[in-house]
């Protein structure tokens, strides 16, 4: 039995991980598409909104008909047939997806990682205590010291935003809050999270209409939205929903604050940018701030319950 669990909370932690990982590359494919040259952008918001969901819509349907096409030959059980994702669930998809897109053209990315991060945080916090969720003064210690790595990894490139801006990114947040949250339900993550991309269809028809005249596609701008699509959003937001079934809201909330911290050490290893006092610092106190929300209540409360 101690042999399953170790298993278990191991492999919580690797798709925790690699989402965590995903939500960063998508993060660097959506500001390089987005980012303004003298030629102008790559791509339009609305046109890599559109490509970006449309990708993950057949990426994920295609994984879905070989998973089903090889558990059929096994003579292996198929689990969640019922698990259709959710009305919902796209809605909330869609308005992170839309939001997000449309935010990035008026705010440069520290703003915008700020206000996207600190949504997310309020709205998983507000709704955790709002469904009777008491947190314990570790668990705010954590996320006040998490936060505040964050703000200090992100205050050098933070501007004052623009009030589109600002509320386009706010409706992200809120968007990817709940969409988070509606997949600690899942049963089945990867035809739920199937199931929501292609219920993001109707949707993605009035964007089309919408953004009529608005069109700037460049090859780039394709491939780095279908890539953002199908990998890292299709894939990565799969692993995600599989991750939640077994972290508590707070900390599926907490530990999304890793994401620009993994950029940035990817700008290290990759980029061969600098490794700087900032960057440890901050990593520190948001690690710190994590450890605290995940196992402070069960180290400093006698006869605490386990939190997993």
């Amino acid at each position: 039995m101690p042999q399953n669990t170790t298993h278990y909370t191991a492999k919580t932690y690797l798709y925790t991980l690699l989402a965590l990982i995903a939500f960063a590359a998508n993060s660097v494919l959506c500001r390089l598409a987005l980012e303004m040259h003298p030629q102008g952008a790559f791509i339009d918001p609305g046109s890599f909104t559109l490509v970006r969901l449309v990708a993950g819509i057949v990426a994920l349907l295609v994984i879905l008909w070989i998973k089903s096409e090889f558990s059929h030959k096994s003579g292996g059980k198929q689990t969640g047939q019922s698990a259709t994702g959710s009305w919902f669930g796209a809605c909330m998809l869609f308005l992170y997806a839309f939001g997000f897109s449309y935010a990035y053209v008026s705010l440069d990315t520290g703003t915008g990682a700020l206000i996207f991060f600190c949504v997310v945080q309020m709205t998983m916090i507000a709704m955790s205590i709002y469904g009777g969720n008491k947190l314990h003064y570790t668990e705010w210690m954590g996320i006040i010291l998490a936060f505040s790595g964050f703000v200090y990894l992100m205050l050098p490139g933070v501007s004052a935003p623009s009030s589109q801006g600002l509320i386009l990114m706010t409706l992200s947040g809120i968007g990817w809050g709940f969409y988070t949250l509606a997949g600690k339900k899942s049963v089945d993550p990867l035809r739920d999270t199937s199931f929501n991309f292609l219920r993001t269809t109707p949707l993605l028809i009035v964007l089309v209409i919408y953004n009529i005249g608005d069109y700037s596609l460049s090859s780039q701008g394709l491939i780095l939205a279908i890539i953002s699509g199908a990998l890292t959003s299709g894939v990565g937001y799969s692993i995600w929903y599989v991750a939640l079934r077994a972290l508590k809201t707070m900390h599926a909330a907490v530990l999304q604050l890793l994401v620009p911290v993994i950029a940035a050490l990817g700008g290290i290893f990759l980029v061969a940018e600098p490794l700087s006092s900032r960057l440890v610092i901050s990593s520190l106190l948001i690690l710190g701030g994590i450890l605290l929300v995940v196992v402070g209540k069960k180290i400093f409360t006698v006869n605490a319950k386990p939190l997993v």
